[in-house]
């Protein structure tokens, strides 16, 4: 058996793979690779997709959180689509972030713009519904920031009992949503329509989405106001 073969040595595996000799040992005794052509008791090659293979371990393994029986699930699976599930949710990450960069405003400006208190902020950002940068906040904090001055115009303030921790409940009902909602997307695209075709249809799925919950709570809203009504008449 040689280099010839196209198979690989351990040290060599390690190497194009990035990942150390110890973790390639630890992948193997957990069963997440298959089984090296051994040559010998002391002496194994490893095909070269293992390269590969491994790469997408440790990217699941540190990018995504995901155990590694959850992994060795995924990747038994359907190894392939474990590829594009990363490559869309990379791809939608970036976009946003350069979204979110293009459209970031610094701190003194939102203080011209709007009439929202320092503390307010600063409270805010506590509760880590506001997460700005050395360059300022992003273009979604720009519009929370912006919503919560209207609330105020409006006598939505503190004299009366409204708070940024009124914020906190909104953000504790849209989670568990949010995150059925990225499952749903990524079950539903991966795999069925290119990384491209994909980003495009969640990108301009973003506005109307929007505008989606927003006309439902209004609904609901209004619905919820008529039965308290009726319930005291």
């Amino acid at each position: 058996m040689s280099a010839a073969d196209g198979l690989l040595k351990m040290a060599e595996l390690a190497e194009q793979s990035g990942v150390s000799a110890g973790t390639i040992k630890h992948y193997l005794r957990e069963g997440l690779l298959p089984e090296p052509v051994r040559t010998s008791r002391n002496m194994a090659y490893y095909p070269p997709e293992f390269v590969e293979r491994i790469r997408l371990i440790k990217r699941l393994q540190e990018d995504r959180f995901m155990p590694l029986r959850l992994i060795k699930g995924v990747i038994d699976e359907d190894p392939e689509r474990a590829h594009a599930l990363i490559e869309l949710e990379d791809r939608i990450i970036e976009r946003a972030a350069a979204a979110q960069e293009r459209g970031r405003v610094s701190r003194a400006e939102v203080r011209r713009r709007y009439e929202v208190p320092d503390n307010v902020l600063e409270r805010l950002e506590d509760l880590k519904i506001l997460s700005p940068n050395s360059r300022g906040y992003d273009a979604d904090e720009v519009k929370i920031i912006e919503a919560i001055s209207r609330f105020r115009a409006g006598g939505y303030d503190e004299r009366i009992g409204f708070t940024v921790y009124d914020a906190v409940r909104y953000r504790e009902a849209l989670q568990p949503l949010v995150e059925e909602e990225v499952g749903v997307l990524l079950e539903r695209l991966v795999g069925e329509v290119d990384v491209d075709r994909a980003e495009e249809i969640i990108a301009a799925g973003t506005e109307p989405l929007r505008e989606l919950i927003g006309a439902i709570h209004s609904k609901l809203l209004l619905d919820e106001l008529r039965r308290a009504t009726d319930r005291r008449t």
